[in-house]
Parts: C-alpha cells; sequence; structure tokens
C-alpha cells in the first residue's frame, strides 16, 4: 500500500538496532520499485552522513545528521515533515508530483516510540502524517547477544508491526530458531520475515523453542553509546590503516559497535563497514558529483567505553597521521 490514507501522507518507519542492515535492506527496496515515489528520509546519529551515499535510488532524499529522531534530532524531523506537508498543501490533489508517503530510516539507536509519539503530538502533523508501518530490521549474527545486553534492542523490537531478521544465511540455524523464538516472545503481534541482502528468504520453524532472557528497564549501557568522526587522509597507507582497523575489533570489538565510512581508494570509492568484530567486504561505490556536503574520507565509529581522542591517536600513529 503506497497511497496516501484519509488524505494523510503515509510514514514508514525503517529501524533497528546498528549493524542490523537497514540501509542495505531499503537499498533492495528501492531497486525493486517499492517506495518509487516517496520521499526518503535518512536519519543518522553522527553529524557526518554516511548511508545516503547508498540510497541513490530514492526519488526525493533527505538527510537528518548529527542525532536522534527520537531525542536531539526529534525538533529537526517534525519541521523537516511540517516542510514536506506544507509542500504537499500547495499542489493539487490530482497532480501527479503530490507527496503520498515518507519513509523514515532511523539511526541504529533510535527509538520508534518516541517518534510516533512526536508525529501524533505535533499539532499540524496530526492531520498531514498517519503512521503505516514499522519495520524493524533485527540482526540474525547479533541480535540474540544485543537483546540480553541493550534495553534499547527490546524497545525496537516491541514498537515493530513487522520484524525482518538478516543474516539468515551467515547465523546457525539453531540461533535462528532461538532468535525468532525470543522476537515472538517479546512482540508476539509483529510479522517476522527474514531477508538475505535486501532479499526475502524463508526462515526456519521454531515451534517448541524456548525463548531466551532479554535486557529489561529504560536504561541500560546503550545510553554512553557514542559517534566518533575520523577523517582519513587522502595519503594514508592503506596497508597500516587496515593492521589498525583489525588491531581496533580485535581489542575492543565487544565496545566497538559499528564502523562506516566512504574512502577514496587507488581502487576506487570503497564502503567500508563493520559491525562488532565482523567486517565486510568491501563494497566500490559509483563516483559520486561534486556534492560539497558529501565527505569521503570519513569513516565514522560507534560505541562505548573508550574515547574519541584515543581513537584518533591511535590511528594517527598506526597510518602515518592518516586520522586526524
Amino acid at each position: 500500500m503506497t497511497a496516501a490514507v484519509e488524505g494523510r501522507m503515509r510514514l514508514t518507519i525503517v529501524g533497528g538496532f546498528l549493524g542490523s542492515g537497514k540501509t542495505t535492506w531499503l537499498r533492495h527496496q528501492l531497486h525493486a520499485g517499492r517506495f518509487r515515489n516517496a520521499v526518503v528520509v535518512v536519519n543518522e546519529a553522527a553529524g557526518t552522513p554516511i548511508d545516503d551515499a547508498l540510497l541513490a535510488g530514492a526519488s526525493d532524499l533527505k538527510v537528518l545528521a548529527g542525532g536522534c529522531a527520537c531525542c536531539e534530532a526529534r525538533d529537526d524531523l517534525i519541521a523537516l515533515l511540517r516542510e514536506l506537508a506544507d509542500r504537499r498543501s500547495r499542489i493539487g490533489s490530482d497532480d501527479a508530483a503530490r507527496l503520498d508517503e515518507i519513509v523514515l530510516e532511523t539511526s541504529g539507536l533510535a527509538d520508534p516510540g518516541p517518534i510516533v509519539a512526536a508525529i501524533r503530538n505535533d499539532p499540524v502533523l496530526v492531520y498531514h502524517v498517519v503512521l503505516g508501518e514499522i519495520i524493524v530490521l533485527v540482526d540474525g549474527l547479533n541480535a540474540l547477544a544485543q537483546l540480553r545486553r541493550e534495553p534499547l534492542g527490546r524497545r525496537q523490537v516491541e514498537t515493530a508491526d513487522r520484524l525482518v531478521v538478516t543474516k539468515i544465511d551467515a547465523a546457525g540455524e539453531g540461533d535462528v530458531r532461538r532468535l525468532l523464538a525470543t522476537l515472538h516472545a517479546i512482540n508476539p503481534g509483529a510479522a517476522i520475515t527474514g531477508a538475505v541482502k535486501g532479499t526475502e528468504t524463508a526462515l526456519p520453524d521454531f515451534d517448541g523453542i524456548a525463548p531466551e532472557a532479554v535486557a529489561s528497564g529504560d536504561d541500560g549501557p546503550a545510553a554512553a553509546i557514542f559517534p566518533t568522526r575520523l577523517a582519513i587522509d587522502p595519503a594514508v597507507d592503506w596497508t597500516s590503516f587496515t593492521v589498525w582497523l583489525s588491531a581496533l575489533l580485535h581489542a575492543r570489538g565487544d565496545d566497538v559497535l559499528r564502523v562506516k565510512g566512504v574512502v577514496r581508494t587507488p581502487a576506487g570509492r570503497l564502503l567500508l563497514q563493520s559491525v562488532r568484530k565482523v567486517v565486510q567486504s568491501p563494497e566500490i561505490l559509483p563516483q559520486a558529483e561534486d556534492d560539497p556536503g558529501r565527505e569521503d574520507n570519513t569513516i565514522v565509529v560507534i560505541g562505548r567505553g573508550y574515547r574519541g581522542d584515543d581513537l584518533r591517536r591511535s590511528l594517527a600513529y598506526f597510518a602515518g597521521r592518516g586520522g586526524r
């Protein structure tokens, strides 16, 4: 369903914990023609946006960087949605260009609940935006550990209308079945589907599997998670950089939850990503048009238990003053 509901714009929220595969899934949906005419809003906790570089298939792309849409960037989100509502009001109802759908990809640290509450409580947006679906991506490899440790992960699952379990090809079937049983116990009303690199994939049966205990309470370690922006010198020694990244993840893989960035190398523009200790194969991206707002040669490290300045110093040491 993509048409407006009751004359209002339909909002789809795509959420999930750090590294769950939100952008990969959304990029595949755009390529397949879903959300064809939607405005896609990408929210990133870090001040340097990365994911917008991967969503070129969106017909209209907006970026909210520098805070989560559920808290620090909530006012910016409300202002953007009001702007879209105003734009829509100026277009005739029969105009093909009329905006009827918005897709919000939240940051991995966002709780969808406060976002929905903010929209429903706004005296303007309540007449212009209706929530269509909350889709939460769940990392098939790491979600059980996250749910045991991170209350935020549980809250994300609790808010979902649909749960999409990713990376099931890389996880053991027993772990996937335990995860599915746990997700069903947390949110028995949510539909659960599987995906591998954005493509829907069948899930194993989990009848009779006991769910695992998950984190309780509203406060927890997730409150201490923060992003660190690292600028990469174009002249960096890439061998040394690789050694640095491998050493960082080996030593602090439980604290470094996510690494993501776009760097320019002799091989082209590379997307670098890791989730905890798992480093994904670099992906070559198309050459970007000149954009003063785009910062290549930047990686964002999201984690806890260290200081951002210590990361910068260690990178400078390993990679020949390649970070600052």
